[in-house]
């Protein structure tokens, strides 16, 4: 196979970026399966025609049903809001198309596995977007901890720090609304974290948690796009039905000890992605932040050097890095889902399964319902309960 037809379900912030992405990996790898921008679906006319033409997309429809159906579409791309997510999956696994679906995979763990056995038994690829995976420097902390240059992991602490809904007056957008988003900080950013923590350490046994709302009620939107919302001081309020904030402390498999906070009510932090894993003989650092760096610490080192270094990953020796710019020249968010999708092509290309997939999916899943679990009834949940 030479390319890939590609149908994109979703065009607004995640839609966008996934397009980038798809435009940009035949400069830079040029080896890869060609991804054909075929058709993007949007439910408004308007909004969705003008995303086609801005982002290059051969044409638009506005029913996900219908592009489904379509013979020229290989790939179904889903980065429409979560509740949706489900019935285009097993949609697309009927029709026998491979599946990239931005997380969460789904609303809850029950439809999580339904899509995971829909699409393993129309054997077809699948993929869930957890882009932070492919930030360089995470997989030179990955590769760190796979070689045992940090010996014996012993903790493992993640946050995701976000301040965009502090203000009272912000509209209540969907991701504020548990029906269509499942849930809010937990399932938006402390699943990134979770998968992170599965991805360099490993699955986790069990977990305790707590989460609050600060702010319960919110005017109801005149329109919303992204993280962006417009309201009017006049509208009617709606309650807020999801969680402003969660915290957890976990157990991993391997006996490493693990502490998890998310929240969109820290100000001051955009985009604050972060974790620090301490091993036997030596930490690591990560902020996605300065997401071309990792900070560096080995026991080993003389007593009069030791302390963290900063590590640019941005040399040959670092995953991605040949095909971009000479060293210390840095990449940015969307490359992250460039190198994401170059995994998905590859995987295609190599009759294997694309990772992160499905199962990394229902994996985080789990975790999630644990958490909301433990919360629920204020004790330690076992992830294997779920």
């Amino acid at each position: 196979m030479k390319r890939i037809r590609v149908g994109m379900v979703g065009y607004k912030f995640m839609g966008k970026a996934h397009s980038h992405a798809y435009r940009d990996i035949p400069m830079f790898f040029p080896n890869a399966i060609l991804p054909v921008m075929q058709t993007v679906c949007g439910r408004d006319v308007e909004g969705v025609a003008t995303a086609a033409k801005q982002f290059g997309w051969n044409g638009y429809v506005t029913d996900w049903k219908e592009l489904v159906r379509h013979n020229d579409i290989d790939l179904i791309d889903i980065n429409a809001p979560s509740d949706i997510h489900k019935d285009i999956a097993l949609a697309a696994a009927e029709a026998g198309k491979h599946i990239f679906c931005e997380k969460p995979l789904a609303l809850t763990l029950k439809d999580a596995r339904e899509m995971l056995a829909a699409a393993e038994t129309a054997g077809v690829k699948h993929m869930i977007g957890f882009n932070y995976r492919f930030a360089p420097a995470v997989q030179l902390a990955r590769k760190l901890i796979q070689e045992g240059r940090l010996g014996q992991i012993y903790h493992f602490r993640g946050w995701f720090l976000q301040d965009w809904i502090i203000d009272p007056a912000f509209p209540l957008v969907w991701r504020l609304q548990k029906k269509i988003a499942g849930s809010g900080s937990h399932g938006d950013l402390g699943a990134h974290i979770i998968d992170l923590a599965h991805f360099l350490v490993g699955d986790m046994r069990e977990v305790i948690g707590m989460s609050e709302t600060f702010i319960k009620e919110r005017l109801l939107p005149d329109s919303m796009s992204g993280l962006s919302a417009k309201g009017n001081d006049n509208a009617e309020k709606g309650p807020v039905t999801v969680d402003d904030a969660t915290l957890f402390l976990a157990r991993f498999e391997n006996g490493a000890l693990g502490s998890f906070e998310a929240t969109r009510f820290a100000a001051g932090h955009r985009c604050t992605n972060a974790f620090e894993i301490n091993g036997s003989k030596g930490s690591v650092k990560f902020d996605f932040e300065r997401m071309n760096e990792l900070q560096v610490y080995f026991t080993d080192d003389r007593e009069d050097v030791q302390g963290f270094r900063r590590v640019l990953a941005t040399d040959p020796a670092h995953a991605y890095a040949e095909a971009w710019w000479p060293p210390g020249h840095t990449i940015g968010f969307e490359h992250t889902f460039i190198h994401e999708t170059l995994e998905l092509l590859q995987a295609i290309a190599e009759d294997r399964q694309p990772e992160p997939n499905f199962r990394d999916g229902v994996k985080c899943q789990q975790v999630l319902e644990a958490v909301d679990l433990s919360i629920a009834e204020k004790r330690w949940v076992r992830t294997e309960e779920l």
